[in-house]
């Protein structure tokens, strides 16, 4: 949106009215004297708008007075007078209903009046009145759009002034319209209208105490069929439909503004980096400024509609063009669409050779109208001097940061802000952990405020931005806000080179980009301690020849404010206590009995396997094999005096069977050489002989020889 600019007449010429006066008597010389206050002039004045003419007639309801004293000796009387009237007037025609000729001179044109002389036909004599009436016209020249008089079909402007002399009261002003315009008063005063029988317009003063002192300047526009027009303009690459309304009797405004918007759209494009911004195209449509809230031009974005007031200049077309992108969808503030609409806006007239002129911001402007920008009201809330202020500081504002950044950083700016990605993004891929390596960035609920857009500006430039910040945006109590944010932005980066590849988690950069520093402290300190206890762990585990797990890193950069992470952290070292445990256990020189303790143990081989279930994160696995191997190292001596104990017992009990059976076979022997002596048939000893192993044929052999012999 851009403020409206109204060109006004420049200045208002006061009525002007000279007299000459001459003396009856033939003997003195005829003397001239100064009209006001001797000659009054008092108008009742009536403008008839005729579009159909092009041209708007006054008429003039003139009354003069002389309000000179005759003495004895002279008369005086008037027979001609001065009157000032608007610039650009013509067809003028004086007369009156009594005798002689009244006529009317052209005596001076100026930029800011048209002096005219009025002979009145006969002398005005002292104590006199007359009346007369002056006619004249208001054409409308064409040629420029920003032309003090329009009048047409569709729409009619024009100024209005009242005639009389200096320090006259009285007169009055009427001004009509034909049926079914709709008039504003654009600058000045004027009563409210009344529409008559007829339906024409109506807007009639009362009498005037200060004539001169009264200005209006009258917009009326006629609601009618537009003549539109449709044409395909390629914005990078891709057709996007442009569509242009004018009304049907100003077809170089169709004409200027249609091919002024066809060239800016794919240069705007190109500049801010992205891709036409709509899913439908653009309609540019002719508008009076009573349909733009009083403003040069307004982008309604849900609508795609620029509507452009007939009078704008080309600087304002590329801005409501660069609206196009700057509309509330892509910057959340009022200031920030309009600084950078009307910064791409001057890039693409520069581009395209335009000439356009910027917004000043002159001295007078700061001291009229100074605000934070954060403090600028909506459209048509703010008086016209905080108006004009905030148009030519956010300009200024805008060129100080694109001047810092550059055109890349503002195109990354854009991007991110068109995608809705936010700041203060995690590593980029390649991370150690599923988490890290997530290639989808972080995204916002909407586009930035001033807090997202400086954020932005600081992700992706190194130098900062806050100063133009202080200097331009933030009202007085909002200034603490960007002491906690470089406070805590200092501390974020510290934390996050201490956490090298290791991504923080998610909350901590929402509590950044909500700028919720508090929590952003409170969240950096539970960030620190979990990663002195990372450092601990890689230590212990170094130190253990053992290998940390991912579990700690992924824990870490879960959204449950580092709660698995400590508890993570907690178990891992808890895992290598116990690992060290068990292997404090093992015995550096065995003696005998822990010797035979271990005879078909691995203690390694559960201490292995707890390494490996360390490394795969497995702590609970990994302390109970630990447990294991510690269990069978501390046993060990145990173990191996009870097995002694047994061996000792076993060989005890192998003798003593042995014992026994070689007592029992001699026992048996005995028997057999007395049963023989007496037993006819099979000798039973034999056939227990031969079970034997091994055989005891010698000794039957030796024992019958025995017997034999005996």
């Amino acid at each position: 949106m851009t403020a409206i600019v109204i060109r006004r007449l420049g200045g208002l010429a006061l009525a002007v009215t000279l007299a000459v006066g001459a003396a009856a008597a033939p003997s003195v010389a005829p003397e001239v004297r100064a009209a006001a206050p001797d000659l009054t002039i008092v108008t009742d004045a009536r403008y008839d708008v005729q579009p159909e003419r092009q041209r708007v007639r006054v008429n003039l309801r003139v009354v003069l007075t002389n309000h000179l004293k005759d003495t004895v000796t002279k008369r005086y009387y008037f027979d001609r007078a001065f009157l000032a009237v608007l610039p650009n007037t013509s067809g003028f025609k004086f007369s009156w209903e009594g005798s002689g000729t009244p006529e009317v001179h052209v005596s001076k044109k100026t930029a800011d009046y048209t002096l005219l002389r009025l002979d009145l036909g006969q002398r005005l004599f002292s104590g006199k009145s007359a009346t007369y009436n002056l006619r004249f016209d208001m054409v409308d020249p064409g040629g420029e759009p920003t032309r003090d008089v329009r009048v047409g079909e569709t729409l009619v402007s024009f100024p209005v002034w009242a005639f009389a002399t200096d320090s006259t009261p009285g007169g009055s002003v009427e001004v009509v319209f034909p049926p079914g315009f709709e008039v504003d008063v654009e600058s000045g005063e004027i009563p409210e209208p009344t529409t008559n029988a007829d339906g024409q317009v109506i807007f009639q003063t009362d009498e005037l105490d200060k004539p001169l002192s009264f200005f209006a300047y009258l917009v009326g526009d006629r609601p009618g069929a537009y003549a539109e027009r449709t044409e395909r303009v390629l914005v990078d690459g891709e057709p996007v439909e442009l569509t242009i309304r004018a009304w049907p009797d100003d077809p170089d405004w169709s004409t200027r503004v249609g091919d002024l918007v066809a060239r800016a759209l794919p240069v705007l494009a190109r500049e801010i980096g992205l891709d036409w911004p709509r899913d439908g195209g653009l309609l540019v449509q002719e508008a009076a400024s009573r349909s733009t809230g009083g403003y040069a031009g307004l982008f309604d974005p849900a609508e795609g509609l620029v509507e452009v007031a007939y009078y704008a200049e080309d600087a304002v077309v590329l801005h409501e063009a660069a609206h196009s992108w700057f509309n509330g969808g892509l910057l959340a503030d009022r200031w920030a669409n309009e600084a950078f609409a009307s910064y791409y806006g001057l890039l693409a007239a520069e581009a395209l050779g335009v000439p356009a002129e910027e917004d000043q911001l002159t001295p007078e402007l700061i001291e009229a109208g100074d605000i934070p920008l954060n403090a600028w009201g909506p459209i048509g809330r703010e008086a016209t001097a905080t108006e004009d202020y905030a148009y030519a500081a956010t300009l200024e504002l805008a060129q100080a940061v694109a001047e810092r950044a550059g055109p890349g950083v503002l195109q990354q700016v854009w991007a991110d802000a068109a995608a809705r990605v936010g700041a203060y993004q995690p590593p980029e891929a390649g991370g150690t952990t599923e988490i890290a390596a997530v290639a989808e960035p972080e995204t916002v609920d909407g586009p930035p405020d001033w807090r997202g857009l400086l954020d932005l500006l600081e992700t992706h430039d190194s130098d900062r931005y806050d100063d133009l910040w202080r200097t331009w945006v933030v009202r007085e109590a909002d200034l603490p806000l960007l002491d906690a944010r470089r406070a805590a932005r200092t501390r974020y980066d510290e934390v996050v080179r201490e956490a090298g590849a290791w991504a923080l988690p998610k909350p901590v950069r929402d509590a950044l980009r909500a700028w919720q520093f508090e929590t952003v402290d409170t969240l950096l300190f539970d960030a620190t301690a979990i990663l002195d206890q990372r450092d601990a762990i890689a230590a212990a585990a170094t130190a253990s020849g053992l290998t940390p797990p991912n579990t700690l890193e992924t824990a870490f950069e879960l959204s449950d404010g580092f709660t698995t992470a400590g508890r993570e952290a907690a178990a891992e070292l808890h895992a290598i206590d116990r690992f060290d445990a068990a292997a404090a256990t093992q015995p550096t020189e065995p003696n005998p009995l822990q010797v035979l303790g271990l005879w078909g143990e691995v203690p390694g081989v559960p201490l292995a396997q707890a390494r490996d279930l360390f490394a795969a994160g497995d702590l609970a696995g990994s302390s109970d094999a630990a447990e294991t191997a510690a269990i069978i190292w501390s046993n060990a001596e145990n173990v191996g005096r009870g097995r002694l104990i047994s061996i000792v017992a076993l060989t005890l009990a192998v003798l003593l069977a042995i014992a026994l059976f070689v007592g029992w076979l001699r026992a048996r022997r005995r028997h057999r050489r007395r049963f023989a002596a007496r037993w006819v048939g099979p000798d039973p000893y034999a056939t227990l002989a031969a079970t034997l192993d091994p055989p005891p044929a010698v000794v039957g052999d030796e024992g019958k020889r025995g017997a034999d012999r005996d």
